[in-house]
């Protein structure tokens, strides 16, 4: 619950709505701009605004559950120059963003281990806390289950045959495959996004941060 929760870890979940959310979001809107689709621009997406990217009951969530979003990006796959690939790219810009910015968090993080630095403990946990959600962002971004990016960044890899044959079932059921995929277990490994968290998303961390 909210009220349980570890100050370093509220600071940080906090930083992903008024932060990573956006910084999400708003590569989507970049992306699909350079690509010439101009769609989010319209719409007043093309911006690190917190406000333009907020969604009440995705942030909510995430304070109370640990899970949420921000409001989608609006884009239009037609206008996309690259081809099939444009949509991929489009897609994938969002989870990069999570881990660049993981990344980029995880640099004074290591140098505050490595050396020992005297620093509040709240910063350096939250430093900490600040990395592994946007390692989860990138990664559960990435399953290719719809409406996840990684979905769209597999049909951008696909021959079109087989996009045209699987992609509407996909789309389709998407949501209740993910529900199952994250909430069903299969197994003593756990759930399968689960498992997925142990064996990608957990390993990145440690690399990135050097714990």
């Amino acid at each position: 619950m909210l009220l349980g929760r570890d100050p370093a870890v509220l600071i940080a979940l906090g930083l992903i709505i008024l932060i990573c959310f956006p910084v999400h979001e708003f590569s989507h809107a970049l992306a699909a701009y350079r690509l010439g689709d101009g769609t989010a621009k319209l719409m007043g997406r093309l911006t690190l605004n917190p406000i333009a990217h907020f969604d009440p009951i995705g942030a909510l969530l995430l304070l109370v559950a640990g899970f949420g979003w921000a409001k989608p990006t609006p884009v239009n796959p037609y206008n996309l120059r690259g081809g099939r690939y444009g949509e991929g790219i489009v897609a994938a810009a969002g989870p990069i963003s999570n881990l660049v910015l993981a990344s980029a968090a995880a640099l004074p993080l290591r140098y505050i281990v490595m050396t020992e630095m005297s620093v509040p403990r709240i910063f350096e946990e939250t430093l900490y806390w600040f990395v592994v959600f946007n390692v989860i962002l990138f990664v559960f971004n990435l399953i290719p289950i719809p409406p996840l990016d990684g979905s769209k960044v597999l049909f951008s890899l696909l021959n079109p045959r087989t996009v045209w044959q699987v992609r509407p079932t996909l789309e389709r059921y998407g949501f209740i495959l993910l529900i199952l995929a994250a909430f069903v277990p299969i197994g003593p490994g756990g759930t399968l996004v689960g498992i997925v968290f142990d064996s990608v998303a957990q390993p990145l961390v440690n690399f990135l941060t050097g714990l």
